[in-house]
């Protein structure tokens, strides 16, 4: 058995270790657009059309669209989408969008209806780009809260760094400590899966797309064939970026510090049930799969941690470089957070909680047959054949 120890060891030392030697090396070359040097006008000042599509969002809609007014940034539109609302988001859509705050820039669209074959927000986001009037296209959640000068500082990015697609990520507002546990475990993961510094690489098919902020030409948009080869894609965010990157046009993703912040979550099982919609959709509704990687996370992630306490001698070592490597990847997470290092400790049941979620999702889903999304169910079948 001694032997298999060394296997496993070896492994996951060699896992952890050379992706934060990576992550070392490449996340320093991610721009940081909340820096003073990327506070200026852009020279070509383009039209921007912001969509925002809401479904039953009466709790936070008000006052992202009222920050989304306030952008310090002048030749800008903002498009809302009621998507078949059941409670008063459609009324302080209206109610905003006739305030003098609106200034005339702020369109809206109520939709009654969900065409077959079609997600509600996928749909309600083609919708409103098909009235758009602007040289790029920024498609951002309801909930999402603005600073003034993001829209400006993003322009003036993709101007210099000639980029057709960028995207930010947004500084995550956490306020309680199964939150930030969760928050942090879905950072390193992304952090192993995704690789953020390689995405304006040509030659890799790392791709970004979030969906807080998702900015795009308009004629890449439509080159890529718009949000209707999108349409049954349940993440649509990081699909269009996958279209994005696989048609070799110039994708970027940068740091923004707070420059836009959102609420992802309340409390650990409210991301719980957040990715229980995503999970399954991720590994493209396969069983196998979903089984599979619920056990390459538990080996990848706890492996460490039961090495380090069940492993003596030399045999030890790998595990010991594994945890290092963790840890020092939560210290890294540390500086563009508010999550402090120390949830490192919390690993093991965050990781615990990522494996339920991931084979809950699969369990719900084929239950199921299909997944409900904002009151709205889609049938498998459709979702598989909608895949991209």
């Amino acid at each position: 058995m001694g032997y298999l120890y060394w296997i496993a060891g070896v492994i996951l030392g060699l896992a952890w270790f050379s992706r934060i030697v990576e992550a070392a090396i490449g996340v320093p070359k991610v721009a940081d657009i909340s820096r003073p040097s990327w506070d200026r006008q852009p020279r070509t000042h383009p039209r921007v059309s912001i969509i925002v599509p809401a479904r039953n969002e009466e709790e936070s809609i008000e006052q992202s669209l009222r920050q989304l007014l306030a952008l310090d940034y002048d030749n800008y539109e903002v498009i809302v989408v009621d998507d078949r609302s059941t409670d008063r988001t459609g009324e302080i859509i209206e109610r905003v969008a006739t305030s003098p705050e609106a200034h005339g820039c702020l369109k809206t669209i109520h939709v009654a209806e969900l065409p077959p074959g079609w997600l509600g927000k996928t749909h309600a986001m083609w919708t409103a780009a098909g009235q758009a009037t602007g040289d790029w296209l920024l498609f951002t959640d309801a909930d999402v809260l603005y600073k003034p000068e993001v829209l400006r500082r993003a322009l003036v990015y993709a101007e210099e760094e000639k980029a057709d697609h960028v995207v930010i990520f947004p500084r995550m507002i956490m306020k309680s400590p199964g939150e930030r546990m969760m928050i942090a475990f879905f950072q390193a993961l992304f952090t192993f899966g995704h690789r953020p510094w390689r995405v304006a690489d040509p030659g890799t098919k790392d791709h970004m797309g979030v969906g807080a902020f998702n900015m795009v030409r308009r004629n890449v948009y439509d080159a890529v064939g718009t949000y209707k080869a999108l349409r049954m894609e349940v993440l649509d965010d990081m699909k269009l970026g996958k279209v994005i990157k696989n048609a070799r046009f110039a994708q970027r993703n940068v740091f923004g510090d707070d420059l836009i912040t959102i609420r992802w979550a309340i409390g650990a099982m409210g991301v719980v049930n957040n990715l229980t919609k995503n999970f399954f959709a991720i590994l493209s509704f396969q069983w196998w799969r979903a089984v599979a990687s619920a056990f390459a996370l538990l080996f990848l992630n706890l492996g460490p941690f039961l090495g380090v306490c069940l492993v003596h001698g030399w045999a030890r070592v790998p595990y010991e470089v594994a945890l290092g490597s963790m840890f020092l990847i939560y210290v890294g997470m540390s500086t563009k957070s508010s999550i402090p290092a120390y949830y490192f400790f919390l690993h093991p049941v965050s990781t615990t909680l990522f494996a339920y979620t991931l084979l809950r999702s699969m369990f719900l889903t084929l239950w199921n047959d299909g997944v409900t999304w904002r009151g709205t169910k889609y049938p498998l079948e459709e979702l598989r054949k909608g895949l991209v």
